[in-house]
């Protein structure tokens, strides 16, 4: 008849899910009780994912039949993480993520990622767990900037693991294909993506996640709203009113998707000169104030062009980093303790039922042929027919 230390030497045959190492050298085989051919194992696990559990019961009852003894289990693991409504699954699929920031620009070539890249970095700096998603699929510069390129990913069990860097995880399309290779997509195919880089990263408990968005206003912002609760929304622009143009069209999609306004960072706002360090107007300085007012918002920063930004990025040293004492640098800490504070505010329990879409199975939420919908609901995000205007037939009325 086996004894407790039969059993153990058993289960040192069974390995943890994704791991090398058995459950006995993590530790994690916590009691073991017998009687006769019976016996209770008591076990603690770092994962609430029910397939952990499943193969774990498959793999310790097989190994345990070996030695003709028939086992309970009694598993301890962490209460799952509340659930928030989205467009596929009607679960949040990234939840241990506490709150997620939109970093969107109406145009290119605005610095959006160089935006991305030192408000991550400056908000670690102040002591929250961060991340960085470059979700920019057509033009992923963020392994660059955070000098991460070349980094092999490595890969636990079928997920992937972000990469690190200034303290901050980093995941990025940039990393999982070759460099200069072009990515020519359809919407679909762009929506699917950016639901794998939420769902299929070993993304750890993050205080905010930061996700550096394609410019516009297409299928990649609204996949993302629709499949995670987002906390707040930042725009960047340039001082130009061409830019600013742009950016009432970023900021108005944020209210369509329902989707709270961190505030307008202003990029490239004055030139600081690296002989003299006096500041100097270019583009124009100031403009966004108008802006940030129009749409009940504030400026998070006024970021002049210095040149140690750009040579920050180029070298995978970012400013706020690298040279935390330069005008620029103080600027990017002072901008993410604005947004710190802004998605601390925003409730815990928010989602984003409102711009999910309210057609029937099979229907387009873009549809003109379908039967009318209720008239609550046929505000759809992509509307613009006032909320209290008669409903058209079927769909959002986009058509």
């Amino acid at each position: 008849m086996a004894n407790i230390e039969d059993i153990k030497k058993e289960l040192e045959k069974v390995k943890y899910p994704g791991f090398a190492k058995s459950i006995i050298e993590f530790g994690f085989v916590k009691d073991v009780k017998v009687e006769g051919s019976n016996c209770l194992v008591t076990l603690d696990i770092t994962s609430t994912a029910a397939d952990v559990e499943t193969q774990l019961t498959k793999e310790i009852t097989a190994c345990l039949s070996a030695i003709e003894m028939t086992v309970t289990l009694n598993f301890n693991k962490p209460q799952a993480p509340k659930q928030s409504s989205n467009t596929v699954s009607g679960t949040n699929i990234a939840p241990q993520i506490k709150k997620i920031v939109m970093v969107s620009s109406g145009k290119g070539g605005v610095g959006k990622s160089t935006t991305t890249v030192n408000l991550a970095v400056a908000a670690a700096m102040q002591g929250k767990s961060v991340g960085i998603l470059d979700a920019d699929i057509y033009g992923p510069n963020i392994p660059r900037m955070m000098g991460l390129q070349g980094k092999e990913v490595e890969v636990i069990g079928d997920k992937a693991k972000p990469l690190n860097a200034y303290g901050v995880d980093v995941m990025s399309m940039g990393v999982l294909m070759e460099e200069g290779q072009a990515v020519i997509w359809r919407g679909s195919m762009i929506m699917k993506a950016i639901q794998q880089l939420l769902r299929d990263i070993l993304w750890e408990n993050l205080d905010i996640l930061f996700i550096d968005m394609p410019p516009g206003t297409g299928d990649a912002q609204l996949t993302l709203a629709q499949s995670v609760p987002v906390a707040a929304g930042i725009n960047v622009t340039t001082p130009q009113h061409v830019a600013l143009d742009d950016s009432r069209r970023s900021l108005d999609m944020f209210d369509k998707l329902h989707i709270p306004v961190a505030g307008v960072v202003e990029n490239m706002s004055g030139f600081i000169c690296p002989s003299c360090n006096t500041e100097s107007d270019i583009f124009g300085m100031g403009t966004c104030e108008a802006l940030a007012d129009q749409y009940n918002t504030q400026v998070l920063g006024s970021l002049p062009i210095e040149p140690a930004i750009r040579e920050g990025g180029d070298a995978g040293k970012p400013i706020v980093y690298c040279q935390p004492e330069s005008i620029s640098a103080k600027r990017y800490m002072e901008a993410a303790a604005k947004v710190i504070a802004f998605v601390d505010a925003i409730d815990d329990d928010r989602t984003n039922e409102d711009i999910q879409p309210t057609t029937p199975p099979g229907v387009s939420a873009c549809s003109t042929t379908a039967a009318a919908p209720k008239a609550e609901a046929s505000s759809g995000c992509c509307s613009s027919t006032p909320k209290d205007a008669a409903p058209k037939q079927g769909g959002c009325g986009c058509n």
